[in-house]
């Protein structure tokens, strides 16, 4: 009886040890993945040409053109917001007497990107109080010492073709929601790395000009 009960104590132990091990591993990396700057662009005619920490999502274009859209008779069109991010893998260890260099080891490989919505009220009933959350791939390298600047899809045309998006095309009211953005990526030696950034999205209808 002593005998098994030891080899199921092993047997957990081992167990634990490979769970653990899965763990680790994703935080093993010898660099950190840092975002240096994350913000958002409006979708279609009437958006900015430069980034925002602070996007203004329209839900509902009039476009006036090409034909047969027009000034008189606009053309009502919903256009996905595009995010831009730029990032980083500096060295965990930088070197306690010499600085240490980067070699193609740590380069950083970005696969994927999740994107979810939340409000301040906490009322984050998805599909109902703001837009379902949503993954998407994305690929771009950082090369060793260097920067990465990748643009991402950060608001879904579909999304503004369903709640709770969809209500505000003909509201005043507005939604404003704070946008989790998590980027995944792997070293060159297979090591697991993410980060998560934020910025703030105000969706509505904005009207055009």
């Amino acid at each position: 009886m002593r005998n098994a009960t030891r080899l199921i104590g092993l047997a957990a132990l081992i167990a634990a040890t490979v769970s653990c091990g899965d763990v680790v591993r994703q935080g093993s990396s010898p660099v950190f993945l840092v975002i240096d700057s994350l913000g958002g662009l409006k979708g279609g005619p009437s958006g900015a040409a430069t980034v925002a920490p602070t996007l203004a999502s329209d839900v509902i274009t009039n476009v006036t053109s090409p034909a047969p859209c027009s000034a008189a008779t606009p053309c009502p069109t919903t256009f996905a917001d595009t995010g831009q991010v730029t990032l980083r893998a500096p060295l965990k260890d930088p070197g306690a007497t010499a600085t240490l260099a980067p070699t193609t080891n740590n380069e950083i490989t970005i696969s994927r990107v999740h994107v979810e919505y939340v409000r301040a009220d906490g009322r984050n009933t998805q599909g109902a109080d703001v837009p379902f959350a949503f993954d998407s791939a994305v690929t771009g390298t950082i090369p060793a010492g260097g920067t990465l600047q990748l643009g991402f899809e950060l608001v879904r045309n579909v999304a503004k073709q369903e709640s709770p998006l969809a209500q505000l095309r003909t509201s005043s009211n507005f939604i404003s929601t704070i946008a989790k953005v998590t980027f995944y990526g792997a070293d060159r030696v297979g090591n697991a790395i993410q980060v998560t950034g934020q910025l703030t999205i105000e969706f509505g209808n904005f009207g055009d000009f």
